[in-house]
């Protein structure tokens, strides 16, 4: 209570993955106040206790809806009696509140990758269970060139030719880089050949011949840290800069979207009754 009026509440959202946590604190006019990135390796129970406490340091312990979503959200969910939303529908809410002018969006995360097409109503194409593609391809692709991710993408940035890479299997592509490796290829080239790869598999697996038209809005960690795998896709789908979407805070997209729907959540929280339901649960790990 303040000056007898009882604090507006924050939106909490949670987006869960296979290999990142992301949080999102939306004020009453979908404004996001607080929100934070960061890998789990495995460690959810941990790495979430630490993000809360950080943000709650920030923000005091104030009122909050919650809501999860993410692959690793939905059994977290229960343990933890908060409500959860799949992530089809918590990224459609925050394209739909934040870039409403989108007509197909392209998302990868760590082990998932998507394509919802919005106009003519939502269609969405995703992977199996083969994480080809996806940020943990580009993480095996990236030790193969003795790098990590952020330095693939600064490689690929000074490319000069592009080689063809199987990326629907970590295995294939290690065959077709290995001898470009010993053949003297460029670094830089295999680099950018990585990623042409991850293009290359997004669209002809996961579209299957649907076109990609219109605007399209990049989404996910892996297209929100390397903009030289996002410039590939620009350049294969023939996007001009209006059509080519990379909102601000692209990775958070799930979370703000699953912070938008907790704002109908009845339940009100607060950070300790948060933090015990947390350590109530026990281990938390993938």
């Amino acid at each position: 209570m303040t000056n007898g009026s009882v604090l507006e509440p924050l939106h909490l959202g949670l987006d869960i993955g296979s290999t990142t946590l992301k949080l999102a604190f939306l004020d009453g006019a979908n404004k996001a106040i607080y929100k934070d990135y960061q890998r789990h390796r495995a460690n959810i129970k941990t790495t979430l206790k630490l993000l809360l406490h950080k943000a709650f340091t920030r923000l005091g312990n104030k009122p909050i809806t919650v809501m999860i979503t993410g692959s690793a959200g939905l059994s977290l969910s229960g343990r933890l009696e908060l409500e959860f939303v799949q992530e089809v529908i918590a990224c459609s809410k925050a394209i739909e509140a934040f870039i409403p002018q989108t007509d197909v969006s392209i998302e990868l995360g760590g082990e998932d990758a998507k394509i919802t097409y919005f106009t003519g109503g939502i269609d969405q194409r995703m992977n199996g269970i083969c994480a080809g593609g996806t940020g943990a391809f580009i993480d095996q692709m990236a030790s193969l060139l003795e790098t990590d991710a952020k330095g693939l993408n600064q490689l690929a940035a000074k490319h000069k030719t592009i080689y063809p890479i199987a990326a629907r299997c970590g295995v294939f592509a290690k065959s077709d880089i290995q001898p470009l490796l010993n053949q003297g290829a460029a670094r830089e080239d295999v680099a950018a050949s990585v990623f042409q790869s991850v293009v290359n598999q997004t669209i002809s697996g996961l579209a299957c011949g649907k076109p990609i038209r219109g605007r399209v809005a990049f989404l996910g960690g892996p297209l929100h840290y390397l903009p030289e795998l996002t410039k590939r896709f620009v350049e294969t789908l023939k996007l001009d800069e209006k059509s080519a979407i990379s909102p601000e805070n692209s990775h958070l997209f799930a979370a703000y979207g699953t912070a938008l729907a907790a704002r109908k959540t009845e339940e009100l929280l607060d950070a300790e009754e948060l933090c015990a339901r947390i350590d109530a649960c026990g281990s938390l790990k993938m």
